[in-house]
C-alpha cells in the first residue's frame, strides 16, 4: 500500500478523552473513531489489525478441532426466560422490542442460543464431543465505558461452546481450550497468565481468566513470578490426547496466580517471598465449565449408550478479539508510539523515501515495494512529499516492526537502512539483502506457528 493513497488520519495532538496508552495511540494513529460512548468505527489501520487477530484466533480454534459458525446479534428474550437469565442478567443487557411488541435483546453472550441450536439437531451420544464457536459483535451496556476498546459497550468477541457426554469429557474440552488459548496469545506476542477467577453471571465451578500484565489493567493480580517463565513455544500438541492437554494445564496452573476476586492470602503467603508479585492485569479471555446448568434448563439432552436420556455437559470459552488489540498496545509501546509484534502487524515493513522526486530514490523504493509484495508481504510505502522527520514520526506512531529507509546518500554506497522498531537498531544493507532479511523474519512458520 502507498501511503499517499491510504486513509490514515493521524493526529498530532492527543485527544483529551484518552486516558490510557492504547486509547491515545489508537486515536492518534487513525485506527478508530468514537461514534458514541463506548462505540467505535474501526478505520482501515485498526480494522486491518483486528482482522489479523481474528485470523489467528480462527486458525488456533480450528487446529484444536473446534467448528466455526455465526449466530445473530439480536436474540429473542424467550430463550433467556427459559434459562432464567433474562431478568437476572442486569442493566448491562440492551433490551428492545420489535414492531410486533416481541421482547428482544442485543446479544451479550450466546449460551442460550447455541444450546437451542444443539437441542434442535443433536440427539445421540454418537454426535459428541462437539465444540462450536463464533467471532461476533456483542453489546454490554457498561455504566461507564472508558479506556477506548478496552472497556467499550460494543466489542468483537470469540465465544465457543462445548457439548460433551460426561464431566470428564467436558473437562478435557476445558483443558484443550486452555492450551489453544496459550498458543493463540503467544502468536500475538503476548504472555497471558491463566488465573483462577470468579464465574460471574455465566455460572459454573471451573473458570480461569487469561490476563496480560499491564499498569492500566482493571484487575489486581497476585502471582508466583515463576509463572511468567513458562512459554508454549513450538510444542507439538495432540488436542485429542487427554493426558497431554492435562499436563499443559497442570504446568501452567500449578503455580499461584489469582485475580483479586479469588485471592487467598494464606495460600499466597506459602509462595517464597522473593517470588510473590502483585500487579495489574488486563483480562483477554476466560474459559468456563458449568456442567448441565443450561442443558437442564433448556432441555439439551442426548440418548447415551444405555438408551437413557441424559443432559449434556457444557462449557463456554471467550476471547476478547477487539480488546486484545488494546492489550497488545498496552504491553508493547514506547513514548513514540505502538510497537506491533510481527504476528499482528498491519503491514510487515515500512518503506521511507527520504527524497521523494529524486529519480534514483524513487526507483529504489519502487523496486523494494515490488520485491516485498512479490514475496507475499504487505509493505507500506511512504511516498508523500513530506519532510523526513514527519515520515519517521508517522512510522514510529503506527508501529510497524521493520522499516527500510532509502536516501540518495546511502544509494551512492549501494545501501539502504533497515531499522528494528522494537530495539531501534539500524543496519546498512544492500536493497536485496534488506528484502531477504525481512522475508526471512516473516516466514510462515515464524508468524503463524506452523
Amino acid at each position: 500500500m502507498r501511503l499517499s493513497r491510504y486513509f490514515l488520519p493521524v493526529l498530532k495532538e492527543t485527544p483529551s478523552e484518552a486516558q490510557i496508552v492504547s486509547h491515545r495511540y489508537m486515536l492518534r494513529a487513525g485506527m478508530i473513531k468514537q461514534q458514541s460512548a463506548g462505540i467505535y468505527s474501526w478505520l482501515p489501520l485498526g480494522f486491518k489489525v483486528l482482522r489479523k487477530i481474528e485470523n489467528i484466533v480462527h486458525e488456533e480454534q480450528m487446529r484444536a478441532g473446534h467448528i466455526p459458525m455465526q449466530m445473530p446479534t439480536i436474540q429473542s428474550a424467550d430463550l433467556w426466560r427459559e434459562s432464567n437469565r433474562y431478568d437476572g442478567y442486569g442493566e448491562e443487557m440492551l433490551r428492545m422490542q420489535d414492531r410486533h411488541g416481541r421482547d428482544m435483546l442485543f446479544s451479550p453472550t450466546a449460551e442460550e442460543m447455541v444450546t437451542d441450536i444443539f437441542r434442535a439437531h443433536v440427539n445421540s451420544y454418537k454426535d459428541l464431543p462437539l465444540t462450536l464457536y463464533q467471532i461476533q459483535w456483542k453489546f454490554r451496556d457498561e455504566i461507564r465505558p472508558r479506556f477506548g476498546v478496552m472497556r467499550g459497550r460494543e466489542f468483537y468477541m470469540k465465544d465457543g461452546y462445548n457439548f460433551d457426554l460426561t464431566k470428564e469429557d467436558a473437562l478435557h474440552a476445558y483443558n484443550r481450550h486452555l492450551v489453544s488459548y496459550l498458543r493463540t496469545y503467544e502468536r500475538m506476542g503476548l504472555q497471558a497468565i491463566p488465573m483462577r477467577a470468579d464465574s460471574g453471571p455465566i455460572g459454573g465451578d471451573y473458570t480461569h481468566e487469561f490476563l496480560v500484565l499491564a499498569e492500566t489493567g482493571e484487575s489486581e493480580v497476585f502471582y508466583d513470578s515463576e509463572v511468567t517463565d513458562l512459554t508454549f513455544g513450538d510444542r507439538d500438541i495432540d488436542y485429542d490426547n487427554v493426558a497431554q492437554c492435562q499436563g499443559v494445564m497442570d504446568e501452567f496452573t500449578a503455580r499461584y496466580a489469582r485475580t483479586d476476586e479469588t485471592h487467598d492470602a494464606e495460600a499466597f503467603d506459602e509462595v517464597p517471598e522473593d517470588r510473590r508479585r502483585i500487579a495489574r492485569g488486563i483480562e483477554v479471555g476466560q474459559i468456563f465449565y458449568f456442567g448441565t446448568t443450561y442443558s437442564d434448563k433448556l432441555g439439551a439432552t442426548v440418548v447415551d449408550k444405555d438408551q437413557k436420556q441424559v443432559s449434556v455437559h457444557m462449557g463456554s470459552h471467550g476471547i476478547g478479539v477487539s480488546r486484545l488489540l488494546g492489550a497488545i498496545i498496552e504491553a508493547s509501546h514506547d513514548d513514540k508510539g505502538i510497537i506491533w509484534p510481527e504476528g499482528v502487524t498491519p503491514f510487515h515493513c515500512g518503506i521511507v523515501n527520504l527524497k521523494q522526486g529524486d529519480e534514483e530514490a524513487d526507483a529504489a523504493c519502487e523496486a523494494l515495494y515490488d520485491q516485498l509484495t512479490n514475496a507475499g508481504l504487505e509493505p507500506l510505502y511512504d511516498d508523500r512529499n513530506e519532510r523526513a522527520g514527519g515520515k519517521f514520526a508517522t512510522m514510529d506512531l503506527i508501529g510497524l516492526p521493520w522499516r527500510i529507509t532509502v536516501g540518495p546518500r546511502g544509494l551512492k554506497n549501494g545501501v539502504v537502512e533497515l531499522t528494528c522498531r522494537r530495539t531501534g537498531e539500524n543496519e546498512e544493507l544492500t536493497p536485496e539483502a534488506a528484502v531477504a532479511k525481512v522475508v526471512e523474519i516473516f516466514k510462515p512458520h515464524h508468524v503463524r506457528g506452523l
